[in-house]
């Protein structure tokens, strides 16, 4: 019998070939499975840290929403506050004009001024001469008793009385330095100014001295004329109803002056009365500033433009105007205005008067 032939490999030598491929095999599912746990870990992570940064990424957008919105606004506010600057630049520039032509024009005319005072000083002295020279009647005292009430030169007579008042601005003070102060203030303050008091004062000395019989209309005006008493524009009120005078009174109390002068405006109030007033009271403190309609550019007013408002106006009254008696409360810087109101006095057969500071 022929011997077996001796194999190399014997199936004890294949079976540790198989085991040690098997041991390699699950040596790398083992490090497959650990790589692929190490990516899913990692996955998460990074999706966590994308949602993360998106979130920061939506935090972003809405801050620079808000960022914008706010740079919006403070730009507006920027534009609105640019605009106030200019707007009050522009005021004080014309304020500061307004001084220096007021400031002019008095130290322009305080020498005409000057020499009026000296004229009237020396009328007054020359009258004084002729009163002592004059030989005194008989059974006379050679200087006459006075009564005070007298010494006012005002019209209070007439069957229809009208009193026109000055409400503008340039009635809450003498100087232009207080009047520019004071027209910025609140309408309690305006009212309280000594001026305009003394001016409310006037109308209630006029509306005091009115006969029983007497028909009256009161008007205030600064570029428009307005009734006192609302619903009154065009027809009479009676002195003997005490209670039309009081709201009269009372709405003037209420007034706070403010804005230009327009006497032409004033004075056509005479034209709307039927009957015309056969008297008017007028109580105001210098030129008008205004002419029947605004003008299309504000500009400073000249003293010779208004001599020419005050010209134009005189010129709208009717043909035969009725006495006119007014009362000056002068301001600095006009001269001109006891002049042009002493002549319409005079050329209607009414009064004038500029009375002191504690009068009426």
């Amino acid at each position: 019998m022929a011997r077996r032939k001796t194999l190399t490999y014997s199936m004890s030598f294949l079976d540790v070939i198989s085991c040690g491929f098997g041991a390699v095999v699950l040596f790398y599912t083992i490090i497959s499975a650990q790589a692929g746990l190490y990516r899913i870990k990692e996955s998460s992570d990074l999706s966590a840290e994308s949602r993360r940064l998106e979130q920061e990424v939506l935090d972003g957008y809405k801050h620079l929403a808000e960022l914008r919105n706010a740079l919006e606004s403070t730009e507006d506010r920027t534009v609105r506050a640019a605009g106030l600057s200019r707007e009050m630049l522009e005021k004080l520039r014309m304020t500061e004009e307004e001084l220096a032509r007021y400031e002019h024009d008095t130290l322009a005319r305080r020498d005409s001024l000057e020499r009026l005072k000296a004229d009237l000083k020396s009328l007054e002295e020359s009258t004084r001469r002729l009163k002592e020279a004059a030989p005194p009647e008989s059974g006379e005292s050679r200087v006459p008793i006075i009564d005070k009430q007298q010494l006012v030169t005002l019209r209070v007579d007439g069957r229809r009385v009208l009193v026109l008042v000055d409400s503008s601005a340039s009635m809450l003070d003498e100087t232009l330095v207080n009047i520019i102060r004071l027209r910025n203030m609140a309408p309690e303050r305006r009212i309280a100014s000594s001026k305009w008091q003394q001016a409310v004062n006037t109308v209630e000395w006029v509306a005091s001295r009115l006969p029983d019989t007497t028909q009256f209309q009161i008007y205030a005006f600064d570029t428009a004329a307005r009734p006192l008493v609302e619903g009154s524009a065009g027809r009479w009120l009676s002195v003997k109803d005490a209670g039309q005078i009081e709201l009269a009174l009372q709405a003037l109390r209420r007034t706070a002056p403010t804005g230009g002068s327009s006497l032409q405006n004033a004075f056509a109030v005479i034209r709307t009365l039927d009957p015309a007033p056969d008297n008017v009271i007028l109580v105001t403190d210098g030129l008008p500033t205004q002419g029947d309609k605004p003008p299309l550019m504000r500009t400073l007013v000249t003293m010779e433009q208004r001599e020419d408002l005050m010209q134009q106006a005189i010129k709208s009254l009717p043909p035969s105007p009725p006495p006119f008696s007014t009362v000056l409360l002068p301001m600095e810087g006009d001269p001109s205005a006891p002049i042009y109101f002493w002549r319409l006095a005079r050329s209607t057969g009414g009064g004038f008067l500029s009375p002191a500071k504690d009068w009426p």
